[in-house]
């Protein structure tokens, strides 16, 4: 899932489109270039990977400018064959939103990154159930 740059509007609370993938996604430097927001009020801007571990880790500098950026680091924990638990740490690390202290800014991240993760394991699951069904 996470290696589907096309996927990323789907699961990302924010993310409203994507318009453009890089080929090499999700290698270190690659983006998706993606739109944030209700339309009309749309800011378009990218996502960046800074690192990435295949089925491990994924950390991303999210972009929003001019609101700001911040990184956004997934982490990977393989329980069994058909189960892993994801975990998501976000802060923000440029723009306005510096200004506001950390704590402030968690109560509101930490839910929408919950929504993040709850729609990331509503797509994997039905992406699993789907291709464990015979045909």
């Amino acid at each position: 899932m996470l290696a589907d740059g096309w996927m990323y509007g789907m699961w990302v609370v924010g993310a409203s489109r994507i318009r453009e993938v890089d080929l090499n996604w999700p290698q270190p430097g690659s983006r998706i270039h993606h739109s944030v927001g209700l339309w009309p009020a749309l800011i378009n801007d990218h996502t960046e990977v800074l690192s990435a571990t295949v089925g491990s880790e994924l950390l991303l500098k999210a972009r929003a400018w001019p609101a700001g950026e911040a990184h956004v680091r997934l982490t990977i924990e393989p329980a069994r064959a058909e189960h892993s638990t994801i975990r998501i740490v976000e802060d923000v690390t440029a723009g306005p939103g510096r200004i506001v202290p950390r704590q402030a800014r968690q109560l509101l991240i930490v839910p929408r990154n919950t929504e993040t993760l709850r729609r990331l394991g509503l797509i994997a699951e039905g992406r699993y159930r789907e291709s464990t069904q015979p045909r």
